[in-house]
């Protein structure tokens, strides 16, 4: 069966202790496809507080979700090609920010092989996407966009692309003042040291929403092969 949409993300190895923390942390472990019990937050609902990110795992979008136009076979044995030809690349170690207000994993050094990485991902899978309609274009609020963002929109039916991307693994909604100053200590402390453990980048992997409105899954791993 052909999925709703389909995504290539970044996702720690089921090995890492980043993955384990990690989805217990969001409440929902995307490996195996079941909830998971959350760490008690004094004065914060976690499980509101991480609703967002929840539905789509812990992971770090290369391309974002999309309407498949040919099929899940045909964008998986695209992205094998893709894999096939990039390199393995150690990612920078990773710490919790502050990213516009949602709380993240970013990296901590520039990594160009992971920008070259997502960029590719956009190029490579574009022919395999179904543009996104009118309400689809409407919830990325365009009025609030930049010119650029508005572009990419348009032409690779996302806004936050290429120059525009930033790496993060996202960890919480957007949220308050009071809110943050409990959270990101928070959550620094239940992931530990995990985030800042050296790792190889060595696969991308494909997640899928098997329908509308439905949580994210892992399918697939395809590795690293250039």
């Amino acid at each position: 069966m052909t999925p709703h949409r389909l995504a290539l993300y970044w996702a720690p190895e089921d090995d890492d202790p980043l993955h384990a923390r990690g989805s217990t942390w969001l409440g929902r472990d995307a490996v195996r496809g079941v909830a998971v019990a959350q760490p008690a937050i004094g004065g914060i609902d976690l499980a509101q507080a991480t609703s967002d990110p929840r539905g789509y795992g812990l992971h770090a979008t290369l391309k974002p979700p999309f309407r498949l136009a040919h099929g899940y076979v045909a964008a998986r044995d695209a992205t094998a090609e893709l894999a096939a030809r990039t390199a393995p690349f150690d990612l920078p170690p990773l710490s919790v920010q502050d990213l516009y207000g949602f709380l993240a994993l970013r990296e901590d050094a520039p990594c160009p092989a992971l920008h070259a990485l997502a960029d590719a991902c956009v190029t490579a899978l574009d022919d395999h996407r179904t543009p996104p309609d009118a309400a689809e274009i409407a919830r990325r609020r365009p009025e609030r966009l930049t010119e650029l963002q508005r572009d990419h929109l348009a032409r690779w039916g996302y806004p936050y692309v290429f120059e525009e991307w930033r790496f993060h693994v996202t960890l919480t909604r957007r949220l308050g003042a009071e809110e943050k100053a409990v959270l990101m200590p928070a959550v620094t402390a239940f992931l530990g040291e995990a985030p800042g453990r050296t790792r190889r980048v060595s696969a991308v992997s494909l997640f899928v929403q098997p329908a509308p409105g439905a949580p994210f899954t892992i399918a697939e791993r395809l590795p690293l092969r250039g």
